[in-house]
C-alpha cells in the first residue's frame, strides 16, 4: 500500500488546550471558537448542532458514551485540570502517565490514543485530510471520554509506533487476499473432484435403505370396496377404468332417493296408481286383471267408465266451460276498479292523518323538551340551584292539576 507520510500528532499542543477548556465546558452551554479547530469535523458538527439553543453543558457532546457523562463532568469540575500558578499550565508527566498508540482501520483511517491515567481521561486521535476548518491535513480530536471501568487500551489494542501500525495493515491485507485468492482457485480446481462421489459404508447403507422403495410394488396394498351396489360392480378388476355405463348405473341409482328435508314426497300423490314390478311380466296380479277387463270391455263395445264416451263437439264444449270456471276462480279486484276504489282510498286518507298527527305530536314534545332545558340554563344563569328548579316545576304541575279543568 502506496500511502503518503504521516508524522506523529503534536500531543502535547493537542491535549493541553483541550484538557484546559473542559472546567468551562462542564458549565459553559457554547463552545469558544478557539477550540473548534481542534475536533475532528465530525465531532465539531455534533458540537455545533448540538449545543445551539441546548441549555445544557456542552462537555457532553465530546464522548459517545452517554453513561459516562456524569463522571467526567466530576473530573472536569475536580481542580485537577486546574494550570500551575508559576508555568500556567496543568502539570503533566509524560512519561510514566501518558500512553500512546497507534491503530491503522482501513486505508482510510488512522487512529491515536492517549490515555492520561493522571486524570482518567483519554483522548482518541484521528488523521483528517482536506480539513479547511481545521487548518488542512493533521491530526484531531475525535472523542474525549474516562479512561476506567473499562480501559479503551483493552478494544483500541494499536502499536507504539505509526510504522508498526502500517506494517501490521499491510500483513493482514495482503494475508486476507491471498487466503481469499486461494479459496477461490482452490474451488475452481477441485470443482470436478468434488463432484465424484466418495465410496464409503455410509453410501451403501444408503443405497440399501431406498432400494427397499424401489422393490415395492407401485399398486395400494388392499382394494377398497365401491360403495356401490354388488349388482353394477365391475365384472373384471383387471381393468383400471371404469366403463360409462357402469357409471351410469351407479349414479341412477340414486334418482328415485327421496331427500331428507324435502317434505314433498311423489310417492304420495300416485300411490296405488303404480305397483312394484313383479313376476316374470313385471306387472302383478290386480294390474294384469285391470288390462284384461279393459281390453274385453272394448271388444264387446261395452264401456265401463264413469261417464260415457262423448262426441268431439261435447269435448270441445265440456273443454271450454272448465276453462271459463278456472279463470273465473282467479278473477281478483284490481286496484282501478270501482268495487275496490273507495277502500283503498280510504285506508290511504286514515294512514296520512295518522301519520300527520304522529309527526304533530313529536313536533310538540320536542318544543316542550327544549322550552323546559332552556329555562333550566336560564334558572342556573340566575344562580338557581337544579332542586330549587325542579321544585319550581313540581309546584307549576300541581298547581296545573288543580286549575287543569278551568283552562
Amino acid at each position: 500500500m502506496n500511502s503518503p507520510h504521516i508524522d506523529s500528532p503534536d500531543v502535547r499542543g493537542i491535549v493541553i488546550p483541550l484538557l484546559s477548556s473542559l472546567p468551562g465546558a462542564a458549565i459553559s452551554t457554547q463552545p469558544p471558537t478557539t477550540i473548534l479547530p481542534l475536533l475532528s469535523p465530525i465531532l465539531r458538527q455534533r458540537v455545533q448542532l448540538l449545543s445551539s439553543g441546548s441549555t445544557e453543558p456542552w462537555i457532553r457532546l465530546l464522548t459517545y458514551d452517554t453513561a459516562k457523562v456524569p463522571k467526567l463532568k466530576t473530573i472536569a469540575q475536580s481542580g485537577e485540570l486546574e494550570p500551575h500558578p508559576a508555568s500556567g499550565e496543568i502539570e503533566i508527566d509524560w512519561d510514566y502517565d501518558v500512553q500512546i498508540k497507534y491503530r491503522r482501520v482501513d486505508k482510510e483511517t488512522l487512529q491515536t490514543l492517549v490515555v492520561l491515567g493522571q486524570f482518567d481521561i483519554f483522548l482518541r486521535l484521528v488523521y483528517c485530510v482536506g480539513d479547511k476548518d481545521g487548518g488542512g491535513d493533521g491530526w484531531r480530536v475525535g472523542e474525549v471520554g474516562v479512561a476506567s471501568d473499562p480501559s479503551p487500551l483493552d478494544s483500541f489494542g494499536g502499536f507504539s509506533s505509526i510504522q508498526e501500525a502500517e506494517a501490521s495493515f499491510e500483513t493482514a491485507n495482503s494475508t486476507a487476499n491471498k487466503q481469499i485468492n486461494g479459496i477461490y482457485s482452490n474451488g475452481i480446481s477441485n470443482g470436478a473432484a468434488s463432484a465424484q462421489p466418495v465410496d464409503d459404508g455410509e453410501d451403501d447403507d444408503d443405497d440399501d435403505y431406498w432400494a427397499r422403495y424401489d422393490a415395492t410394488p407401485a399398486r395400494t396394498p388392499a382394494t377398497k370396496r365401491s360403495p356401490a351396489p354388488q349388482s353394477i360392480a365391475q365384472p373384471s378388476q383387471a381393468s383400471p377404468y371404469r366403463s360409462s355405463s357402469a357409471e351410469d348405473a351407479y349414479f341412477a341409482q340414486y334418482d328415485s332417493v327421496q331427500p331428507a328435508m324435502d317434505p314433498h314426497d311423489p310417492d304420495e300423490e300416485v300411490e296405488g296408481m303404480h305397483a312394484p314390478p313383479s313376476g316374470p311380466s313385471g306387472l302383478n296380479r290386480d294390474a294384469a286383471h285391470s288390462v284384461e277387463q279393459t281390453e274385453l270391455n272394448e271388444t264387446s263395445g261395452a264401456w265401463t267408465l264413469a261417464e260415457p264416451p262423448r262426441s268431439p263437439s261435447e269435448r270441445s264444449t265440456r273443454s271450454r266451460q272448465d276453462d271459463e270456471e278456472r279463470a273465473a276462480g282467479l278473477v281478483h279486484p284490481r286496484p282501478e276498479s270501482s268495487a275496490s276504489s273507495n277502500g283503498s282510498l280510504t285506508v290511504a286518507k286514515l294512514e296520512e292523518s295518522a301519520e300527520k298527527r304522529e309527526q304533530s305530536e313529536f313536533g310538540v314534545k320536542q318544543h316542550i323538551s327544549r322550552s323546559i332545558r332552556s329555562l333550566f340554563l336560564l334558572s342556573r344563569a340566575s344562580g338557581i340551584d337544579r332542586e330549587e328548579f325542579e321544585r319550581m316545576v313540581r309546584t307549576e304541575l300541581d298547581v296545573l292539576g288543580m286549575v287543569e279543568d278551568d283552562i
